[in-house]
């Protein structure tokens, strides 16, 4: 409240009624009639993806719930920071928000200088869901278990490849915390790059690499078709539609935890008080919502909801640790 009102409101005795309702309608009418019209949620990478799928799933509980449409819009490229910066410079009235992405808000300001925001650069509405991190390898793979795996690497160092969609990225820093727990080198297991995690999987199905680690959602259809063999989880339970696959720390992994894409819902900076509430308020039914829910479920999503202080912590521990590592593995710019 602006320090004009908070006089005029000390005064009410020269206030006539109608002033002070004019005036306690200029401090919040926004809290009463946002929104008004139809929000734009930015997910800043192509249609396909992990961010874009979080979006339209959060957009079709939240259009019922606000009355007013919920439009996602993909603006993609470079690592997301064009569609993260978009939102940053928003209007910060709450009718453009942002599909904030591990890899855009964490790892790209973590690793590389020139990333045009900071981590903290926004304002914190909450998560909306994480993917875990799953390694796998081809059906027809002679790894069939993680430790098999492991122990192929030991006994042929620097003669498997992986696939990722580049240095820094989830699948590439998922192995290299694998090898550093297991107090391997990151020669041990050689990094062949792609343009994105799909063309990532297709290598491993042509054969080109022998595992990749890479979002669940971008692989459940793979697994459940059996073309390939999931061997191990970043999640701290057991997933509940693979019950079969052990998790990073009964496989002597347990730093693989740390590493999980996820989703959130962020703001441009100063985006008001009113506006937040009115999503966090939103969220709350949405977190109990059977189409959202089925939705994550079908991609193999945990839905993550949270306060906006538990969503800004949570951001800062993933943007040090993606520091730590960037350091260790030299991979800052």
């Amino acid at each position: 409240m602006g320090n004009n009102l908070k006089q005029l409101l000390l005064k009410p005795a020269l206030l006539s009624a109608g002033a002070l309702v004019t005036l306690l309608g200029i401090g919040f009418s926004h809290a009463q009639t946002y929104p008004n019209k139809p929000v734009t949620l930015v997910a800043p990478y192509a249609a396909g993806g992990d961010s874009d799928f979080s979006g339209r799933n959060l957009s079709a509980v939240a259009t019922k719930l606000i009355g007013q449409p919920v439009i996602v819009t993909n603006i993609p490229g470079a690592s997301g920071t064009i569609g993260s910066q978009r939102v940053r410079t928003a209007a910060p009235d709450g009718y453009t928000l942002l599909v904030s992405r591990g890899g855009s808000q964490a790892i790209t300001p973590a690793l590389d200088s020139s990333t045009p925001y900071k981590w903290n650069d926004f304002t914190f509405i909450s998560l909306l869901d994480f993917n875990p991190v799953v390694c796998i390898v081809k059906n027809d793979s002679p790894y069939k278990t993680f430790p098999d795996l492991i122990n192929g690497i030991r006994a042929n160092p620097g003669k498997l490849n992986y696939a990722s969609a580049g240095a820094g990225t989830t699948q590439h820093l998922a192995v290299e915390v694998v090898l550093s727990q297991l107090n391997l080198p990151s020669t041990a297991a050689m990094m062949i790059p792609y343009k994105g995690g799909g063309e990532a999987t297709t290598a491993l199905l042509g054969g080109q690499v022998q595992f990749i680690c890479n979002n669940l959602t971008t692989l459940v259809g793979q697994i459940k078709g059996g073309t390939v063999r999931a061997l191990v989880t970043s999640t701290a339970s057991r997933l509940k539609d693979f019950p079969d696959v052990p998790t990073a720390r009964e496989m002597g992994v347990s730093n693989l935890e740390q590493v999980m894409g996820w989703s959130g819902l962020y703001g441009p900076p100063g985006l008001p008080a009113e506006v937040v509430a009115k999503w966090q308020a939103v969220l709350k039914e949405v977190a109990v919502d059977p189409a959202w829910i089925r939705g994550n479920d079908t991609v193999g999503a945990i839905p993550a909801i949270r306060s906006p202080r538990d969503t800004e912590s949570f951001a800062k521990e993933q943007f040090d640790l993606y520091s730590k590592l960037g350091a260790q593995l030299n991979l800052k710019k």
